[in-house]
């Protein structure tokens, strides 16, 4: 696929999300918050948290220390690329004491961490180099327990204190080299391309193994911090059915970050049983199901409004004024500073927006060289719901790309659907597409409001099926509310359960 010209770059003004990105960090060293963070008090519910006048930021890190800086060097990247930090106190608190439990059976006790916890609905966590830690709001919504986040963190701490980060960055620049060396040498013989596979293999079972290391020590970190060793397998499942949740359509990209990064297999999750139960075969540790629910209770699940709602197939954003549609069959997924929809026999639309100068009309920002291979003489006008806009195709031996740009004011929203050079139905599609894209009113700007978890008591006269029905956001209630609540198809709600119901 031809690139746009401007991908590489991360700036403000060519993002989706205009929103300031701002950072938070919990800091830890050993029960006590360094440079201005408060003391943690485990008596108490809330973990004697108070949010910190003077947080660490990165250029507090010592200079002379090169694994710090790595990870300080990444941070800001890994902001902007997942939106930013999502700040909520109660969240915050939680999660905060959680890394303190943690920290105090951590085979590091002189470790710090940077616990930052990103505002997106992508489910992921993950470590780089210097103790810096990531955890996603989407992940936090799916989990059901302290016991649950505990093992996600202690797995990421895992990686930190066995130095896992440095390591795949030496594994990857061994892999690197050997395949420069084979080119040079073997050309494109076959003994070549078999060596390239091997060390593909290699390197896929190096993180592999990884991966698991991380897994044994996490559930010992979280058994001896006094939590439920089955945390991490029960978790992965529910991860596993949540893709499975997203999966279930014939579209043929699906982003699933944690389950990309953390292989969740079968036999992971086997194995990951098999630890627990040799660990705490005499100990039934804690799961802390009340005080992580009160923290996560009206946390925003999905996307918020800087970055705009995707309701059914729609995409509305109050803050820019604008939303379309995609076709039914298709999933959408909201990026940073982009929404793809992936739809059936590799079929792709693109759509994101950047600031330009005021005035400019559609067609001559068409032929400004913001896409590479454009066919100038494809260039065609069009007004779409009182948009003016421009259309223009581009075409290689495989692709094909239909491109349609609409100005209003001082931006410019683009769309790019992408196919097959042999699709049939893809001028249909682009088109159904683009002309379901109009301005909103100052009424609906107002209407539109972030989906939340709001956690509430089971009535003796409740069911699933009943209390799946107050959940919005999604044609399939039941399975959602299933999986975010961790209940199998037999499970049966007692009154006086806490269940979670996504609604506005």
């Amino acid at each position: 696929m031809k690139e746009l010209s401007h991908e590489h770059r991360i700036k403000k003004g060519n993002q989706l999300d205009i929103s300031v990105l701002s950072s938070l960090r919990l800091c830890l060293l050993g029960s006590v918050f360094l440079s201005g963070c408060s003391s943690l008090d485990y008596s108490r519910l809330d973990g004697g948290l108070n949010p910190s006048d003077t947080p660490v930021t990165v250029d507090a890190i010592e200079q002379n220390n090169q694994i710090k800086q790595l990870g300080a060097q990444e941070h800001l990247h890994i902001l902007a690329t997942y939106g930013g930090v999502y700040h909520d106190t109660g969240v915050e608190r939680m999660v905060a004491r959680i890394v303190g439990k943690l920290k105090s059976v951590s085979e590091n006790p002189d470790q710090t961490y940077h616990i930052t916890i990103l505002d997106t609905s992508n489910i992921n966590a993950f470590a780089l180099p210097g103790g810096y830690i990531y955890i996603t709001r989407g992940l936090l919504a799916l989990a059901n327990d302290s016991a649950e986040i505990a093992a996600v963190i202690a797995h990421e701490m895992a990686h930190i204190t066995i130095n896992h980060g440095i390591l795949r960055q030496q594994k990857e620049a061994e892999f690197g080299l050997a395949n420069q060396v084979a080119t040079k040498i073997l050309r494109d013989r076959p003994t070549g391309k078999d060596s390239m596979i091997h060390r593909k293999f290699s390197l896929a079972q190096f993180f592999r193994n990884q991966e698991l290391q991380a897994d044994e020590i996490g559930i010992k970190m979280i058994t001896e911090a006094g939590y439920d060793a089955f945390a991490s397998p029960r978790f992965l499942q529910t991860m596993e059915a949540y893709a499975r949740f997203k999966h279930a359509s014939d579209a043929t990209v699906f982003r699933f970050d944690f389950l990309a990064t953390h292989p969740a297999t079968s036999q992971r999750i086997q194995l990951a049983i098999a630890q627990a139960r040799k660990i705490s075969a005499s100990v039934f540790g804690a799961i802390d199901r009340t005080f992580f629910l009160k923290g996560i209770n009206g946390m925003i699940f999905g996307n918020n409004a800087a970055k705009g709602y995707i309701r059914g197939n729609n995409f509305i954003h109050p803050e820019l004024g604008i939303m379309f549609s995609v076709p039914a069959d298709f999933i959408m997924d909201n990026f940073a500073a982009t929404i793809i929809a992936s739809g059936p026999n590799d079929l792709a639309i693109r759509f994101d927006s950047v600031l330009v100068q005021k005035e400019t009309l559609p067609v001559q920002y068409m032929k400004s060289g913001w896409v590479s291979g454009l066919d100038i003489t494809s260039i065609q006008p069009l007004v779409v719901n009182g948009l003016s806009g421009a259309s223009a195709r581009v075409e290689n031996d495989k692709w094909q790309f239909d491109i349609v740009v609409f100005v209003i004011k001082d931006r410019a929203y683009r769309f790019l659907t992408a196919a097959p050079r042999n699709a049939k139905n893809f001028l249909a599609i682009s088109q159904e597409t683009t002309k379901s894209f109009r301005m909103l009113s100052a009424r609906e700007k107002a209407s539109f409001r972030p989906l939340r978890i709001h956690v509430i008591p089971v009535k003796s006269d409740e069911t699933v099926p009943s209390l799946a029905e107050r959940m919005q956001g999604t044609d399939k209630k039941i399975e959602l509310f299933r999986i975010i609540n961790g209940l199998t198809l037999t499970t049966v709600l007692s009154a006086g359960n806490w269940v979670k119901i996504i609604s506005e």
